[in-house]
């Protein structure tokens, strides 16, 4: 099993290019099942998870060639096969994101459970009432979400009780084959979210209040072939933002979009990291990251978009591990994730959980140990806390970083950090 060793405390300098967003190709992935296609993908980022989605999509009798040079994906065909197993659905709970397509296109589908993982149940709820209100029977047996939609799905008024990503990508696919109009309120906002529906629009699909909370669907007969650029990363953007933070020096993060930080972005220039958008002029353009001076405790809380990002906590929180003062990291989306912690104290850190927040008190330094990561973000985390710390660390089951990072280690030591990977 693959480690990565590193040795902190060197400042970073030069240019990160970002990648498309991982939470970004998986539903656009997944979207290709409601039309024959093809769908092209251009900027798709080659992960361990978009590689889970492209086997259970091929299982489902779709063709996926990805040009990993050109970073080009093209999806299409006609699915032969309604059944999402278990053995790829488990391994990735994004995979649940083919049952509205299948439903809306082919009138019945049978999904795994997902079940749990690492940082908390995340059920799947909110996307079976949303798809019953449009007419879909669905049954729960052996493990399997079993689902028909015999007289084909109808428009309906959807009300969210939470605001869920997956549950607002899921019927807004499936919405747009439905008969009739479809509203989504209370819809989430994320950038991912308006990605998805840039890319339904260029396939014929009629959307309304893109970029709100509220999404109107009017039905169509088809969807047919369309390109369509993937939105850049945030989460990367704002990983490698955090990097400097820890580090000290200057980055642009090529290709990166200021706006999609949101909170993030206020949060970091509070801490004392600078950020600076940079129009494109002959280039990809970004946002250039630089840290002079020293940084502060901020206290922060996640939230849904425009807020501050669940998946931006654990690196959040490295930052704040070296940081001057305390803060208070509150985590309001999922639970159980503050399993970096006991990893991060292990290095010198001082954090302190109390129910769903951690006190972080600042130390001028932390120092090299290993460390085992538990899951995506709690492995990024632990690399950064490494870029701060004294000596060396050892970061094992990289395998969680696969999933979400691409090339981390090789766009880090391009910029200066003293890291490699080491092949277990």
């Amino acid at each position: 099993m693959d480690r990565i060793r590193l040795r902190g405390g060197r400042p970073l300098k030069g240019t990160i290019p970002i990648g498309g967003a991982k939470n970004a190709a998986l539903p656009l992935m997944a979207a290709a099942l409601l039309s024959e296609g093809p769908l092209t993908l251009t900027n798709a980022p080659a992960l361990d998870d978009t590689r889970t989605m492209a086997r259970l999509l091929e299982q489902h009798g779709l063709s996926v060639a990805h040009d990993t040079q050109a970073r080009i994906m093209t999806l299409g065909g006609t699915a032969t096969n309604l059944v999402a197993p278990y053995d790829l659905v488990r391994k990735m709970r994004a995979s649940v994101l083919v049952l509205g397509p299948l439903l809306a296109r082919y009138g019945q589908a049978k999904v795994s459970l997902p079940g749990g993982c690492a940082i908390g149940t995340r059920p799947v709820d909110l996307h079976l009432k949303g798809l019953e209100q449009m007419g879909a029977k669905i049954d729960l047996d052996s493990g399997y979400m079993n689902a028909t939609a015999p007289e084909g799905l109808k428009g309906a008024k959807i009300y969210f009780s939470q605001v869920s990503v997956g549950a607002t990508e899921n019927l807004l696919m499936a919405a747009t084959l439905a008969d009739g109009l479809t509203e989504l309120v209370n819809a989430a906002r994320e950038p991912e979210i308006d990605d998805l529906a840039q890319c339904l629009v260029a396939m014929g699909a009629r959307i309304e209040g893109i970029g709100t909370d509220r999404l109107r669907i009017e039905g169509v007969k088809t969807l047919h072939a369309a390109t369509h650029s993937i939105v850049p990363d945030r989460i990367e953007a704002g990983s490698f933002a955090c990097a400097v933070g820890v580090t000290g020096g200057e980055v642009l993060l090529q290709g990166a979009r200021m706006e999609h930080l949101g909170t993030v972005a206020r949060v970091l220039r509070e801490a004392g990291v600078e950020l600076e958008e940079v129009p494109p002029n002959g280039s990809a353009g970004g946002v250039l990251v630089r840290r002079s001076s020293g940084l502060r405790g901020v206290d922060v809380m996640t939230e849904p978009f425009p807020g501050f990002a669940t998946d931006m906590q654990a690196q959040f929180m490295a930052l704040m591990a070296v940081a001057e003062g305390a803060s208070m990291i509150t985590e309001t989306i999922f639970e159980n994730r503050f399993m970096h912690v006991p990893e991060m104290n292990r290095m010198g850190a001082r954090i302190n959980v109390q129910g769903r927040s951690a006190i972080v008190r600042g130390v001028s330094r932390l120092s090299g140990a290993p460390v085992m990561a538990t899951d995506l973000r709690a492995s990024i985390s632990l690399i950064l806390a490494g870029l701060a710390a004294g000596g060396e660390t050892i970061v094992n089951r990289v395998y969680h970083l696969d999933r979400g990072y691409e090339r981390l280690e090789e766009k880090l030591a391009a910029v200066g950090a003293d890291i490699e990977r080491l092949p277990g």
